[in-house]
């Protein structure tokens, strides 16, 4: 995905408790991919790492894709995804998110 920031309100649902049975209305956002096409994206799940959040999206209309993994930043009363540039932050976020699908199975 490009690294454009991608802001969405405060009512988005982020930190919101998925795993639940009741139905919920999924929250949709648009990326822009490396090619300049938009790709609507579904927030599945967010997650801690140490003091910053971060959310996993997959593509809505292919499900079975490679999801991606971006930073979530309150600015302005609003929250701001951002591309994870550094290996350092990025390994981090993989091992927790590799420990977080591990205790869901």
């Amino acid at each position: 995905m490009s690294d454009h920031k991608h802001e969405h309100g405060a009512d988005c649902g982020c930190g919101h408790d998925h795993d639940h049975d009741h139905e919920h209305e999924e929250f949709v956002l648009t990326l822009t991919d490396e090619q300049g096409n938009d790709v609507e994206m579904v927030l599945v799940e967010t997650f801690d790492v140490g003091e910053k959040l971060y959310a996993l999206l997959l593509e809505r209309e292919n499900p079975g894709a490679d999801g991606v993994i971006l930073r979530m930043e309150e600015e302005n009363e609003e929250m701001v995804l951002y591309n994870i540039e550094d290996e350092e932050e990025w390994n981090a976020v993989e091992a927790a998110y590799n420990e977080l699908v591990a205790a869901q199975e």
